[in-house]
């Protein structure tokens, strides 16, 4: 497994190890996951070393799971090794779809550039044209080198939507946690607080792993809970978890202002995934849903903001994504607003 130590491989590692796999878990530190049992055996490696990532890999393994990887690099990386793995499952991502005017997650910022998805979108949706420009891009030209390549290495490529539990490097769910925490009487949502971005918790993306391990072949499959909440949902199964309650209040359309209402599951048109495809191809059905899921991430989320620790520190990527111009926290324009709505 590479990428053994991140939000997915702890979970996968767990989720494999317990129906008896023999499990390899590679990352760059070598860090081992408490809840691991004892017999998994880690490895520190660089993937971006290529000698190094085949001496871990040794005599090879039945099945290679792959967290990390991205672009043509990586898929021929793996594909150099082909004679020594007999599957692999591989981490894609939701992003490589767009619409049918060729909109997607890339144009989102632009003039009317939200794309416009069928509800639910299936594996058959367009996609965004390979290259490395971007993350999407990127992840479709990784998808279709090792399509292509079916033969030689069959894989299963899983596109993630908003993935979601401890150890995220990006909680979508901190926007609400830290609300909570920081006794914030109400929530703002813009788009009516109607937005839905299908998440996955780690542990039904560990699922599909497992499942597509057992049943080697080259696919792509959509990988999301059985449920895609609503934002205004999903503010409310937060307050729940942690015990609060907050007045709603939903704002029709785009923001008024810049950043106002926005979370980071705000979005003016579903996007929501078709999962027949992994039942019907695997047999996936969810080991848990999004509300029961929450009470674990929220304590986990409420952990590393602690203190009052400033949550740019302790989630930086999240910061990366949903930085200037954008504040997530910006409660005094919150304020301002509320107060000049109500005269």
């Amino acid at each position: 497994m590479i990428g053994a130590s991140g939000q997915i491989g702890r979970a996968a590692v767990r989720a494999l190890a317990a129906e008896g796999w023999e499990v390899r878990a590679a990352s760059r530190g070598g860090g081992r996951d408490e809840r691991w049992p004892k017999d998994v055996r880690t490895v520190a490696v660089d993937r971006e070393d290529d000698a190094a990532l085949a001496a871990a890999l040794g005599d090879g393994c039945d099945v290679l799971l792959d967290c990390v990887a991205y672009g043509e690099r990586h898929a021929d990386q793996l594909l150099g090794l082909a004679d020594r793995i007999g599957s692999a499952v591989v981490i894609s991502s939701c992003m490589v779809y767009q619409d049918d005017r060729g909109r997607g997650f890339d144009t989102q910022g632009q003039p009317d550039g939200f794309p416009d998805y069928p509800v639910p979108i299936p594996e058959s949706q367009p996609t965004v044209p390979p290259s490395e420009a971007t993350h999407s891009t990127a992840k479709r030209a990784l998808e279709l080198r090792l399509l292509e390549a079916g033969d030689r290495l069959p894989t299963t490529l899983l596109r993630a939507g908003a993935i979601h539990g401890p150890y995220s490097p990006l909680p979508r769910e901190a926007y609400f946690v830290k609300r909570v925490l920081d006794r914030r009487p109400v929530r703002i949502l813009a788009h009516g607080g109607a937005s839905r971005f299908h998440p996955v918790h780690v542990d039904n993306l560990a699922e599909l792993v497992r499942l597509a391990a057992g049943k080697p072949g080259s696919r792509v499959l959509n990988a999301g809970d059985p449920q895609a909440p609503t934002v205004a949902e999903i503010a409310a199964a937060v307050d729940a978890a942690m015990g609060a309650t907050s007045e709603l209040i939903t704002i029709d359309g785009e923001p008024p202002r810049p950043g106002l209402g926005t979370t980071p599951w705000s979005t003016p048109r579903p996007v929501v995934f078709d999962m027949s495809a992994a039942e019907r191809e695997l047999g996936y059905r969810a080991v848990t849903g999004y509300a029961a899921s929450l009470p674990e991430t929220v304590e986990w989320i409420a952990r590393q903001l602690a203190d009052g620790r400033d949550w740019r520190e302790a989630f930086p990527l999240m910061a990366k994504a949903y930085g200037p111009p954008q504040d997530l926290f910006d409660y005094a324009a919150e304020d301002a607003w509320l107060a000049e709505a109500r005269r």
